[in-house]
C-alpha cells in the first residue's frame, strides 16, 4: 500500500476592524439588529457609487508588512461576478491581478499547535509562504431555515482581507498552527480581533493527496466557509482519509467544493469544478487604482514587535525560558501585564532580588492563568493588578513569606482584590528572619535529634532537611527555611 503526501492551502478571510465599511460610511459593527446598518451602497441599489476606505487599505498594507510581503506600487479593483442572494449587485468588489500585497509568509509558532501535537512538531520553525493578500468587501450573512432563508446586510460591505497561502501545509495540526499563529499576528497589529465565533475570521481550505514520489499535486478539494480551528482540524482528518480511501479503491477524484457537517462528522459535496475564470473578473470602472507609495511610508513605522521578536527579547532581557516567554507572548494583553510587573521590580533600586522576572513569569503561568481559566476571565478583567503581583514577588523573594505561603496569599488576592502585605499581616504569615530568634529554635531542634545531627556531621546532607523541618514546626511555619538551612550548616560544620 503506497504512502500519501498531503498538501493544504488556505484562503483566510479576515474582517478589518475599521469604524466604517469598505465602500460606504455605514458603521461596521457586530451584534446590531438585522439590516440596521445599511445604505444604498452596501445594499447594491442602482446608481449608488462606492468610495474607498483609506483606513482599510492602510491596515491591509500593515498586515502585509508584518508578514513580510512585497507591496506593489500600484493596486486596482475588480468586479468578481456571481449571482447569489447575499450579493445583490451580482458582483463583489475585490482585487484580481493587482493585489495590495504579494509573497510573504506565516511563521508557525510552537504553542500555536494543538496541545496534543506540541511535543511532536514535524518541522519546528516552519514558515508557510503566502501567495498574496487582497482587499474586498464582505457579503451579507445568509441564515438557512427549514423552508426559507433570511439575509442580514449589516455585514455586507465590511472590509475583508483575503490571505492566500501556498499549498505548503502538510497536516491538520500544521493547519491549526497556521490559523492560530496568523490570528496572533493580526491581534498584535491591531488589524482585526479575528474572532471566529463572530465571523471575523473564516477560511476556505484546499486539500489534496498524492502518492509519495509524485511531484504533481493531487486533485484539489475545497472545504468551504470553515469557522473554527477545531472544526478545520476535524474536517481535514476526515477529508484526507476519504481521499486516500477513494484512491486506494481506484476511484478518480474530481475537483470540487465540499462543506463540513460537524454533527455528522463528514464532508458533503456542494458543487464540482470551480475556477477563477468562472467569476469573469472585470476592472471596476467606478474605483481608481491605488498608488501605495505614500500609504506605505505612513504605515511602515506602525509595524509592531511581533510574537517571535518579543519571545527573543524576553529571553535575553528578562532571562526567562523560551517556553515561558512563548506562553506570555501568545497574548498581547498578557505580555503587557507581565512587562509591567517585571519592570516594576527591576526599576526599584532598593530591592536586591535574585530573578524577579522569572518569579513573575512563574506566578503568571502556574497560578494566574489557572485562576483566570477557572473563573472564565480574560487577563483584561483580572482582579489582580500587575503592581499587586509585583508586591507579592517582593515578599516571596525577599524572604518575608515562603513560596508555599505565597500561593495561599495569591489565592486570597485573586479572590478579594486585596494587597499581599495586608493579607500577610492579617494572617500573621511573615517569616521569622531574625537570627537571634532562629538560633533558639535551631538549638532546640539540635538538642532533640542527636542521631540526625551526627548523620549531618558524617556528610549526609539530606539530614539537614529533616532538621529544617523540625525548626519550621517549632516556629509554627514562620521561620525562613533558606536561612534556617544555612544556619544549620554553619552551626554543624564547626
Amino acid at each position: 500500500m503506497p504512502s500519501y503526501l498531503v498538501s493544504i492551502g488556505l484562503e483566510v478571510h479576515t474582517q478589518i476592524n475599521t469604524r466604517s465599511k469598505m465602500f460606504c460610511a455605514c458603521r461596521a459593527h457586530y451584534g446590531e439588529p438585522p439590516n440596521s446598518l445599511t445604505c444604498p451602497v452596501c445594499l447594491g441599489l442602482p446608481g449608488a457609487l462606492p468610495v474607498l476606505n483609506r483606513g482599510a487599505i492602510e491596515k491591509t498594507i500593515l498586515t502585509g508588512l508584518m508578514l513580510g510581503c512585497e507591496i506593489p506600487p500600484l493596486s486596482k479593483w475588480d468586479r468578481k461576478n456571481y449571482f447569489y442572494p447575499d450579493m445583490p449587485k451580482n458582483y463583489q468588489l475585490s482585487q484580481f491581478d493587482l493585489p495590495l500585497c504579494e509573497g510573504g509568509g506565516v511563521p508557525l509558532y510552537d504553542l500555536a499547535y494543538p496541545k496534543d501535537a506540541q511535543k511532536d512538531i514535524a518541522q519546528p520553525g516552519k514558515v508557510v509562504r503566502l501567495t498574496r493578500i487582497h482587499l474586498e468587501e464582505d457579503v451579507a450573512k445568509s441564515t438557512h431555515h427549514q423552508n426559507d432563508t433570511t439575509i442580514d446586510f449589516n455585514r455586507a460591505g465590511t472590509p475583508l482581507m483575503e490571505i492566500v497561502s501556498e499549498p505548503e501545509l502538510e497536516s491538520p495540526e500544521e493547519t491549526a498552527a497556521y490559523l492560530n499563529s496568523l490570528r496572533q499576528i493580526l491581534n498584535y497589529g491591531g488589524v482585526s480581533d479575528a474572532d471566529m465565533e463572530k465571523g471575523q475570521l473564516r477560511c476556505d481550505v484546499n486539500v489534496s493527496v498524492r502518492p509519495e514520489g509524485q511531484d504533481e499535486l493531487g486533485v484539489k478539494i475545497e472545504l468551504k466557509n470553515m469557522n473554527s480551528v477545531s472544526a478545520v482540524r476535524r474536517a481535514l482528518h476526515y477529508e484526507i482519509d476519504r481521499q486516500i480511501t477513494a484512491l486506494e479503491h481506484g476511484e478518480t477524484l474530481i475537483q470540487s467544493t465540499r462543506r463540513w457537517d460537524d454533527d455528522l462528522g463528514e464532508t458533503q459535496l456542494m458543487r464540482t469544478k470551480e475556477f477563477a475564470h468562472d467569476y469573469r473578473y472585470l476592472p471596476d470602472p467606478d474605483l481608481l487604482p491605488v498608488r501605495t507609495g505614500a500609504l506605505l511610508e505612513k504605515v511602515r513605522p506602525l509595524v509592531p514587535e511581533l510574537p517571535h521578536q518579543k519571545i527573543a527579547r524576553y529571553e535575553s532581557d528578562f532571562g526567562i525560558t523560551h517556553y515561558d516567554a512563548s506562553v506570555i507572548a501568545s497574548d498581547l494583553d498578557l505580555s503587557a501585564y507581565f512587562e509591567q510587573a517585571a519592570n516594576t521590580l527591576l526599576e526599584r533600586e532598593d530591592l536586591h532580588l535574585k530573578s524577579p522576572a522569572k518569579r513573575v513569569a512563574n506566578l503568571i503561568i502556574n497560578d494566574l492563568l489557572a485562576a483566570l481559566n477557572e473563573s472564565e476571565k480574560p487577563i483584561t478583567k483580572c482582579p489582580l493588578s500587575a503592581a499587586a503581583l509585583a508586591e507579592l514577588v517582593t515578599l516571596i523573594d525577599g524572604g518575608k513569606i515562603s513560596g508555599k505561603q505565597g500561593k495561599e496569599v495569591f489565592a486570597e488576592m485573586f479572590a478579594s482584590g486585596r494587597g499581599a502585605a495586608e493579607i500577610v499581616k492579617e494572617k500573621g504569615m511573615e517569616q521569622v528572619s531574625d537570627t537571634g530568634a532562629l538560633e533558639t529554635f535551631i538549638t532546640q531542634a539540635i538538642d532533640a535529634n542527636p542521631d540526625v545531627v551526627q548523620q549531618v556531621k558524617d556528610g549526609n546532607e539530606k539530614s539537614i532537611n529533616f532538621l529544617t523541618g523540625q525548626v519550621m514546626k517549632l516556629s509554627k511555619g514562620q521561620a525562613n527555611p533558606q536561612l534556617v538551612g544555612q544556619m544549620l550548616r554553619d552551626r554543624l560544620s564547626n
